[in-house]
């Protein structure tokens, strides 16, 4: 008998899923700000629904999955710990002189610079120097060390992040800190750029190594109070934690590098829609996960989800590999406002769980997207979460009439249509930039819409851009829960190696080999069975002169001069499919510019055979609502338990315990593939 669980923090709700035995058991609980509690509550509702009693429940759990908001919370909000940061001498302003402040804004005026993670008092140069060849030019003496760790932690450091120059190419006076830090001072947290991200480009390195020491307190204070609470209670096995990269690693090897936590759980539920896409024969999937906070969509094409080999935090550039996600501020807790303009806006500001939208009656004011849809008649006041939460219809009106319709001069139902429609063209926008921005046509994928939110909107998002089929899973509220236990474990080493074709191919097997032992010493830490290993080669190259690169992935037993044809041309094949046929610099002499080794371990999860929880007793109603489409008021069908009736004609509503599906006019809706919605747009 096996039991396993994964849950997924997120902005509004703390997502629990349990599988016993191919059972499927799903939960929900408020988010909260020290988020173990909101864990223990999710499981605690996981454990009521399984029959299991105190302890007996936490033994059984033999696989533990964690997707958290903890890095992300951290990096939106700016609430860092006390960074300090060593750097070379002559250096100290590189993270203000960052690549200027370039955004999407096109009038210079308005252009700000990037957000700052550490106060410049805790900056200090340190008297070191390493050549671009790797040879030492000014030694760091013992001296110059201690002086500089005494300024920065004067300057108040609670945390320290160590960003030298070359060390990429030469570590050795980022070690020799490493091992003063650990004599002196075993208790500072610190980050070693030259072990987090070996890699050049200064700029993206040292955001990427400061960012990880201002989070790792914090991490570590919640990871210390998690741990306590859940060994507590019995459980044995490792929790494992979700990585910006697709895959999961250990607690312990992810307090090593806790900045690759960054949308840990939404990456969740792109693997989830992967795997779903997979069982469905879909293989060009859309992604739309819509919580309580925010909006991620992603793009899946050919079975893969697109990897970005420098991610974007918190609106600023990094050396990280991460799944290519588009997140905005467009969730069920997304506040509507008037600007100063007389114009509607939604989002990006939230309600959260606490005090949450105005019909939650915990103290909130302001109209929220929950609160539109609820005006609407999109929502059961007395369903909502199967019932175990009801809504306020009174205070929903109150909200949207008081700072929505009255401002506007308009009605209440008009109001609350505007917030949904305006969510809707946000969210479609958001769809449009990992499509349309990157040369893939939106039509030609399937968008599977997920998220305790997703289902009222999926089809109309869906409607905006052009596709004509929505997916819509059974454990839609809970379905990144549901892929963070379906994700496999996954190291990454990288190493800036330049390399040309001219070279021997002697010398790149070289640097590749090295990289290949520490990732089999992980799968050894790990405890990765044989067969279940495997590996993967990769580098990051360009055409010599161009800026950025493209990853291609290179035959991964060995790599002689007879296998340079083939690189070449997978690179051009990568190239041209990124940036279109013909655009290959083909002329040009080609860079490879970073090695990279991806260690899987494939995971044994199991299989879903009973979605259980779920009413399949098949009632229908008829409800006074406004049309998201027309905006008319009309009285449409409302199903409950529709997996017993199995198909229906759109306008209608499925209410499932923790989600709501909305069905337009001229659309299908069947059950497919054991129990999930499948939506054909212009069906009939």
């Amino acid at each position: 008998m096996t039991l396993h669980v994964g849950i997924d923090v997120g902005g509004t709700f703390t997502d629990a899923v349990a599988i016993h035995d191919g059972h499927a058991v799903r939960g929900k609980a408020f988010s909260t700000p020290d988020v173990t509690s909101g864990i223990l509550d999710a499981l605690a509702v996981l454990e009521d629904r399984l029959g299991d009693g105190g302890d007996e429940f936490y033994s059984r759990i033999d696989r533990f999955v964690l997707g958290n908001t903890i890095v992300t919370n951290a990096v939106d909000e700016q609430k860092y710990a006390g960074v300090g940061l060593l750097t070379t001498q002559g250096f100290r302003d590189t993270l203000r002189i960052a690549r200027s402040a370039r955004d999407e804004e096109r009038d210079p005026h308005r252009m700000a610079p990037p957000p700052e993670i550490i106060d410049r008092n805790r900056i200090v140069e340190v008297a070191e120097r390493i050549d671009s060849r790797g040879e030492v030019l000014v030694p760091l003496t013992a001296e110059a060390l201690e002086q500089a760790v005494r300024r920065v932690l004067e300057a108040g450091a609670e945390s320290l992040a160590v960003c030298l120059l070359w060390s990429f190419r030469n570590p050795q006076h980022e070690q020799e800190i490493g091992k003063y830090l650990e004599t002196h001072h075993p208790d500072l947290p610190y980050t070693l750029s030259s072990a987090l991200t070996p890699v050049y480009r200064e700029y993206e390195r040292m955001v990427t190594t400061t960012l990880d020491a201002a989070v790792k307190p914090i991490v570590a204070r919640h990871f210390d109070q998690l741990a306590a609470e859940l060994a507590g209670r019995g459980l044995r096995t490792r929790v494992q934690i979700m990585q910006v990269h697709g895959g999961f690693l250990s607690v312990e090897e992810t307090s090593k590098a806790p900045i690759a936590m960054f949308n840990s759980g939404p990456v969740g539920g792109v693997t989830g829609a992967r795997l779903l896409g997979q069982r469905l024969g879909r293989s060009r999937v859309l992604t739309a996960d819509m919580g309580g906070t925010s909006l991620d969509a992603a793009a899946i094409i050919d079975d893969e989800f697109r990897v970005l080999p420098r991610a974007e935090i918190g609106g600023l550039p990094t050396s990280l590999t991460a799944v290519d996600i588009e997140t905005i501020g467009a969730g069920g807790g997304s506040l509507a406002w008037i600007d100063g303009r007389g114009v509607m806006r939604v989002g990006p500001h939230s309600a959260g769980s606490v005090p949450g939208p105005a019909c939650y009656g915990k103290g909130g004011e302001r109209p929220a997207v929950t609160d539109a849809a609820l005006v609407l008649g999109l929502l059961n006041p007395d369903y909502y979460l199967g019932g175990t939460v009801t809504l306020s219809e009174t205070e929903a009106r109150r909200a949207v009439h008081r700072h929505l319709a009255e401002p506007l001069g308009t009605d209440t139902d008009a109001a609350a249509h505007g917030v949904y429609r305006l969510a809707v063209s946000q969210m479609a926008n958001a769809v449009r930039k990992i499509t349309v921005n990157r040369g893939h046509d939106p039509r030609e994928f399937t968008l599977i819409g997920f998220g305790g939110a997703c289902g009222l909107f999926a089809a109309a998002i869906a409607a905006e851009i052009g596709v004509a089929e929505v997916v819509i899973p059974r454990n839609a509220a809970v379905f990144s829960a549901y892929g963070l236990m379906h994700a496999d474990s996954v190291f990454s080493a990288v190493q800036t190696t330049p390399w040309t074709f001219a070279e021997p191919a002697a010398q790149l097997e070289k640097e590749f080999a090295a990289l290949e032992a520490r990732a089999q010493e992980w799968f050894e830490t790990e405890g990765v069975p044989g067969e279940r290993r495997e590996l993967y080669r990769e580098a990051d190259m360009k055409f010599l002169g161009q800026i950025f690169e493209v990853t291609t992935r290179l035959p991964s037993k060995s790599f002689g001069d007879a296998d340079k044809d083939l690189l070449r041309r997978r690179f051009i094949e990568d190239y041209e499919a990124e940036f279109g046929a013909g655009t290959a610099w083909t002329e040009a002499e080609i860079l490879l510019v970073n090695s990279r080794v991806k260690a899987i371990g494939r995971t044994e999860a199991q299989q879903i055979t009973d979605n259980g929880g779920t009413d399949e007793r098949h009632s229908v109603e008829r409800r006074d609502c406004v049309d998201p489409a027309s905006g008319q008021r009309r009285v449409i069908e409302v199903h409950r338990g529709f997996g017993a009736l199995g198909k229906a004609a759109g306008p209608c509503l499925l209410e499932e315990p923790d989600t709501t599906v909305y069905v337009p006019a001229g659309a299908v809706v069947e059950v497919v593939d054991g129990g999930h919605f499948s939506i054909t747009l212009n069906a009939v």
